[in-house]
């Protein structure tokens, strides 16, 4: 099919950024490499002109990427289960199951949720990565929005930079939440270890607004809503305010099991082997008909258990 242009203009928010800096934020589907590679082939145009990458924007410029569609070839359609919550002619709503890596990456070359849905839809392969316009980590389980159409895709990147997408997670967390409140702090790459993200100055905003669902012994069940999306965000966060997640060796460290707790809680935390963290709720405009949209999603069996547990060990009385 024929290249295909993505226009924008740049706000005062990027004045005195470099052009592939901006280019990574605007467009967070491509690799930073890839921008770069676009703008030196001359794929990107500033106000019609052939720019460098490291070239300063002031503000109201206007932007042009020349897709090359041939690049996204790469992934290939696989035969993987989705559970599909939504779809029409212009969006699809999946439900990821933990463990599920939402798209090629290294170490992970296949058998991903952008090879399912290539499987489910092979004109997505017209969609950068495959429609796919925000992430879930691996072994984060819940709602996650997919275009159909590279209006829909232009439409639902325009809202999520505008922060306009409610994005609602449920997760339990180490320590006694006392109530809600609201982190404000910068996420960049952790300064010794590239695979981890760290609370830095220079990092990119980012802010997480938490509220108390429910309060155990020494732990605390909490919804977590995002209004920036940055990797990790959530796992960063309360683990910077020393509430971190159950089952987060990354960002929790070491295992930590309740003083006095019953054998089958201390088990229950010994087995939980990923972050306790579920994107529950997940609401937008839609990007043709405008209407506003929400879905809901239960949480995942682990979770459901782990509080279960929690609850019986706190000494709740089921309803």
């Amino acid at each position: 099919m024929p290249n295909e242009i993505l226009t924008t203009t740049i706000t005062d928010q990027f004045a005195r950024q470099r052009l592939d800096a901006v280019l990574v934020e605007l467009y967070p589907e491509y690799s930073r490499s890839r921008l770069q590679s676009w703008i030196k082939s001359g794929n990107v145009l500033v106000n019609g002109q052939q720019p460098k990458a490291k070239d300063k924007m002031v503000g109201d410029e206007t932007i042009e990427i020349h897709l090359e569609h041939e690049a996204l070839d790469e992934c290939v359609a696989q035969d993987i289960p989705l559970d599909i919550v939504y779809e029409d002619d212009d969006l699809i709503v999946v439900n990821k199951p933990i463990g599920l890596v939402v798209h090629p990456a290294a170490g992970h070359a296949d058998g991903t949720l952008q090879n399912a849905l290539l499987h489910h839809d092979a004109a997505l392969a017209e969609v950068p990565r495959a429609g796919i316009v925000h992430r879930l980590d691996k072994d984060t389980s819940g709602l996650l929005v997919v275009a159909r159409n590279l209006k829909a895709h232009k439409a639902l990147v325009d809202q999520l930079q505008a922060r306009t997408v409610h994005r609602e997670y449920q997760a339990i967390v180490l320590g006694v939440v006392i109530a809600g409140g609201t982190v404000d702090a910068p996420i960049g790459r952790h300064p010794r270890d590239r695979k981890r993200m760290a609370v830095r100055e220079d990092g990119k905003q980012a802010i997480s607004h938490y509220r108390v669902s429910e309060r155990y012994r020494e732990h605390t069940r909490i919804k977590v809503n995002l209004e920036t999306g940055r990797t990790h965000q959530i796992r960063v966060h309360m683990s910077h305010i020393h509430f971190p997640l159950v089952g987060d060796v990354v960002y929790g460290g070491r295992l930590k099991l309740p003083r006095g707790g019953s054998e089958e809680l201390k088990q229950a935390l010994r087995d939980f082997n990923r972050q306790a963290l579920h994107a529950a709720k997940l609401g937008l405009q839609h990007p043709v008909s405008r209407r506003a949209m929400e879905w809901e999603t239960d949480l995942p069996d682990d979770m459901k258990q782990l509080i279960q547990i929690l609850r019986e060990d706190a000494g709740f009385d089921d309803e």
